[in-house]
């Protein structure tokens, strides 16, 4: 009889019972739109459905149907829970850091740098099952639609912001770290024409300004801070702010982790 009792912990889901009844509301308060919020929100069960049916709806194309599309996202969310919550950890990330984000309901209906990173998800699962034409194909349709090109064999962790996302470019042996935050036009990438390792390692907690290249296989340490337009061609160590170009230490990140306050102000703290 106690074992009854016990709630059903698995069936608690704060993030997506938050994001139904914000389109409930924004329903009620835009009756237009309801084909959307019904069709992309309220029709479905679960926060995985609902992200296999609004990416399939924005990455389908004629070589490749929306069908085709759910019926892909939904096995890999079926095989690989960690998929939705690395969705929910992002969703929760952007709320956080992005001041133009007051619902939860945003990210997962507008923000296409929260749409990328999500589809990114789908074609490192593709790579990861060997179907790299599929995963390949993925990432083609996501830099067309969204203007972000993340390859689908670089590693990425939870917790991700990647605010306007236009112009986006993470090569295929990049490692990013939980809890980053990046904006529009920064590149991962590599140095010329060598194979192999050779993209960067980006540690958790970091804050990558706009613009900035962060080049070759080199490491970002944790809680550092690289400041929009640089050009990192070297090592940076933890908790520190590195500028310019090339890119040299300019003081300390100024915060535990400047990845969560955004704060992108130097004031000189050497």
């Amino acid at each position: 009889m106690a074992q009854s009792l016990k709630p059903n912990l698995h069936s608690l889901d704060p993030v997506w019972e938050r994001i139904r009844l914000e389109a409930e509301a924004a329903l009620a308060e835009e009756p237009l739109l309801g084909g959307m919020f019904h069709s992309s929100v309220l029709h479905h069960k679960t926060l995985e459905q609902a992200l296999a049916f609004r990416l399939s709806q924005k990455l389908s194309s004629a070589e490749l149907s929306e069908q085709i599309l759910r019926e892909i996202m939904d096995a890999a969310h079926a095989d690989d829970p960690s998929l939705g919550e690395a969705a929910r950890a992002d969703i929760v990330a952007t709320f956080e850091r992005d001041p133009a984000c007051n619902r939860f309901l945003k990210p997962l209906l507008y923000f296409k740098g929260f749409q990328a990173v999500q589809a990114y998800r789908i074609s490192h699962w593709l790579c990861r099952q060997g179907r790299s034409d599929f995963a390949s194909l993925i990432q083609m349709r996501v830099s067309e639609c969204f203007g972000v090109d993340i390859h689908p064999g670089a590693k990425i962790g939870k917790g991700i912001m990647i605010d306007h996302a236009h112009s986006i470019v993470i090569g295929e042996t990049a490692v990013v770290g939980d809890n980053v935050s990046m904006l529009h036009s920064v590149t991962l990438g590599g140095t010329g024409k060598e194979d192999g390792d050779r993209h960067p390692k980006i540690g958790n907690g970091v804050l990558i300004g706009a613009g900035a290249k962060v080049l070759g296989n080199i490491r970002v340490g944790d809680c550092a801070r690289i400041a929009a337009g640089s050009v990192v061609l070297d090592e940076v160590p933890p908790r520190k702010t590195v500028a310019g170009v090339p890119a040299r230490i300019v003081g300390e990140a100024g915060c535990a982790q400047p990845s969560l306050t955004m704060d992108q102000l130097f004031r000189g703290e050497i």
